[in-house]
């Protein structure tokens, strides 16, 4: 919209003002913290944790990595890595006797390898032996990860599994993991928002205002919310859910 201020501006000064007017509006109110956590809280409340049964694997879905290259010293995680933090800790429980790491890597993104072999990196430390994992490598959005795991579960007689993904993204998750034939469990972790933000945000005058003034956090999740609601729209155009 602003693009399109800079292109009017000229030869049409109040319909470019207009347009930028709506522009910040836009931007004032998804970067409001209210609007943020209620987009948000939408999808996470969808699928909220509960007392996990034994499975016969656990899945993780990847975006929850950064690759090794110089500087980092290692892999390192991102808002996600919630994901590889609660899914070790399942197997822990004995919750799954095998974890299936679903992620390859968007190369013009930078790194080498692929995420599945970035979280079993991160696993091994947290207790999680290689002989039990399986890696997915080639997948690149979420539909691709039900359908290749779901040939791999084939290939192991699997036949229930916990997924385990951000709370936001479970949705979308689990609807496209059924329809592929997944027996799924939902496994919700990465929770960006918590039971009291409203009581809390209201709770002090500085509270309520920090909520109202834009902030790139709130962006960030307005954005991630819209993000799955439009892709729930055209993975159900395509046929994926």
């Amino acid at each position: 919209m602003l693009i399109a201020a800079l292109i009017l501006v000229w030869r049409y000064p109040r319909a470019a003002a207009s347009v930028t007017l709506t522009a910040l509006m836009l931007l004032i109110f998804a970067g409001n913290g209210w609007v943020a956590a209620t987009a948000i809280r939408s999808l996470e409340r969808q699928y909220l944790p509960t007392e996990l049964p034994q499975a016969e694997a656990i899945v993780v879905l990847g975006g929850a990595t950064r690759s090794p290259e110089p500087p980092r010293p290692w892999v390192e995680v991102s808002e996600a890595g919630d994901r590889v933090l609660y899914a070790a800790k399942l197997y822990r429980e004995g919750k799954a006797p095998i974890v299936v790491l679903s992620g390859g890597r968007i190369r013009w993104r930078g790194g080498e390898g692929s995420e599945a072999a970035d979280m079993a990196e991160l696993m091994e430390p947290m207790g999680v032996p290689r002989s039990a994992i399986l890696e997915e490598p080639d997948s690149f959005n979420t539909y691709e990860n039900a359908r290749n795991v779901k040939a791999m579960l084939d290939r192991e007689g699997i036949k229930q599994v916990l997924l385990v993904t951000s709370a936001f993204h479970m949705p979308r998750s689990m609807a496209i993991f059924r329809k592929q034939g997944i027996e799924a469990i939902a496994a919700p972790t990465d929770f960006l928002v918590a039971d009291d933000f409203f009581e809390a945000s209201r709770s002090t005058g500085a509270g309520a205002i920090l909520s109202v003034i834009p902030d790139a956090e709130n962006l960030m999740m307005t954005t991630k919310a819209l993000k799955e609601y439009i892709g729930a729209i055209i993975y159900r155009a395509r046929g994926w859910l």
